[in-house]
């Protein structure tokens, strides 16, 4: 009891001088006692104020770091009391260490602790908020530096990863401040949902790797960090989808450009200025946006005729050329930002000017089509659940044969019979052989829709259970008119019959 009223006594004599002396005097006497209390603890001190200077304008970066890699770190386990938070846009739960608070990292084997600090401003509602550091005083040298380059490099992947993607289009205004609207970019294709053969999933995934991992490469070697891909490829084939996959692979925004809605070469560079970093910028169907693969024949023709004010015209016309796109893709301008990909997509390559798809430009083209067979099985265990099935083979045997179809065609079949997978799985081998015959008879007018039939796989049993020369389209119903030769026409019927008998046979042993 006489050690308690002894404290309260100091504590009262304490307030009483906090009172009576001035502010300067204690401002001292409590920098004095900081000191003596550092010269003697074995721990070194460090703030990370919220601001730079004392204006409070300034935002310090280092501080935001450091509460992004406190929160990648999930200081649960080590802070007794954290603060929780969640915006209207994101499902994903913010941890904060609450004010006054401490937690606990290691570092090569070394422990750190870091306090959040939150003062009440004197006379005001605002708070003045700061981190402090404390690490062992022996370690400030050689451990300073590498921590703090640690924080930033693990906030900022943290950053990348966790904060939300945005989907701009060019509004028609690009030579204003913004050019570009947006919407929250929520795709749900991956890489693991996508229908691609193994080998290109896992050479373009290894190529993106590679670029999104290459600053210092792109660095040493002079080059503009970007890379461009060009996905081509009929309607259906997964274009889209493999740009959105690549898009959350990369944590990458993406800016769908549509280069109708832009004037001129200047609104051009004007938009691209404006998209940011680690973004993915998009050209769909390139051959038909503007007519580019005709300008550079175009302006040769009209210079020849007229001379060279015809060329000079053109340009007064005020549209997007050629070599505007260019300078877009691979000029001067293309370099004003980093870490950027390009994809152009379009359904018929051949279209496309082979200035615009060089290496250099488009670095990477990807050949996208019908399904293949690893293809096929990764869209039925997407849609239906199942890994394996006893007609995999008999669907297969349809793909190496010509029954390919594409992963749109399929997606839509499996979609709407998803209820019975064996159903299906066949009606999707329904309409692989009416694409087969179609193969056969596709100089023929009249030949079947396997679309429709895939919609009712017993259409396609009833065609197969008549005699050939019943078949709408065979060489015998075309009046004569064989455009290929019977011995081709003979071995189709005999595979198709052969594939009926196998779906009928593993029908029955099924039960089905």
């Amino acid at each position: 009891m006489e050690i308690l009223s002894q404290l309260w006594s100091l504590l009262g004599l304490l307030t009483v001088l906090q009172n009576i002396l001035p502010t300067q005097l204690l401002s001292l006497l409590h920098s004095i006692y900081e000191s003596f209390q550092d010269f003697f603890s074995p721990y070194s001190y460090f703030e990370i104020p919220e601001f730079n200077g004392y204006c409070g304008v300034d935002v310090n970066d280092l501080y935001r770091h450091v509460n992004l890699y406190l929160n990648s770190i999930n200081p649960s386990a080590t802070c007794r009391r954290l603060t929780l938070s969640r915006s209207k846009s994101s499902n994903r739960i913010s941890f904060t260490v609450a004010p006054n608070h401490s937690v606990q990292d290691t570092f090569n084997g070394h422990r750190l602790y870091w306090t959040h600090h939150v003062e009440t401003v004197q006379d005001s509602l605002d708070e003045k908020r700061s981190f402090s550091l404390k690490f062992p005083k022996r370690q400030r040298v050689p451990l300073l530096s590498p921590y703090l380059e640690h924080v930033t490099a693990k906030a900022e992947e943290f950053e990348r990863v966790s904060r939300e993607r945005r989907l701009f289009t060019n509004n028609g205004h690009g030579s204003y401040e913004s050019g570009w609207s947006s919407v929250p970019f929520r795709h749900p294709s991956t890489f693991e949902t996508l229908a691609l053969e193994p080998e290109l999933k896992n050479q373009l995934l290894h190529d993106l790797s590679a670029f999104a991992d290459g600053k210092e490469f792109y660095s040493n070697t002079g080059r503009a960090w970007k890379r461009g891909y060009l996905l081509y490829g009929p309607p259906g084939s997964g274009k889209s989808s493999l740009i959105a996959a690549m898009a959350n692979f990369l944590c990458y925004d993406v800016y769908d450009l549509e280069l109708s809605k832009v004037s001129d070469n200047s609104e051009l560079r004007a938009l691209l200025i404006q998209t940011t970093n680690r973004s993915i910028i998009v050209i769909e169907d390139i051959d038909c946006s503007v007519d580019l693969t005709g300008d550079r024949t175009m302006k040769m023709r009209k210079t020849c005729k007229k001379g060279r004010h015809a060329g000079d015209a053109e340009e007064e016309n005020g549209r997007v050329t050629l070599s505007g796109l260019l300078n877009f893709t691979d000029g001067l301008w293309s370099s004003c930002g980093e870490e950027r990909v390009i994809v152009f997509t379009t359904n018929h390559r051949e279209n496309v000017d082979p200035a615009l798809v060089r290496c250099g430009r488009m670095d990477v083209h990807v050949s996208l089509g019908t399904c293949g067979p690893h293809a096929f099985k990764a869209l039925v265990k997407n849609y239906l659940g199942v890994e394996s099935h006893a007609l995999f083979d008999v669907a297969e045997g349809c793909i190496r044969s010509g029954g390919g179809l594409t992963p749109a065609q399929i997606g839509e079949i499996l979609l709407r019979n998803r209820r019975n997978a064996d159903v299906a799985v066949k009606a999707v081998i329904s309409a692989m052989q009416a694409k087969i015959l179609g193969v056969t008879m596709d100089a023929i007018e009249g030949g079947p829709d396997y679309d429709d039939l895939a919609r009712s796989p017993e259409s396609m049993e009833r065609r197969l259970a008549e005699p050939p020369e019943n078949w709408e389209g065979s060489p015998e119903k075309a009046g004569g008119k064989r455009r290929r030769p019977v011995c081709a026409w003979d071995k189709k019927i005999k595979f198709l019959v052969r594939l009926r008998s196998l779906t009928k046979s593993d029908s029955g042993r099924r039960g089905v």
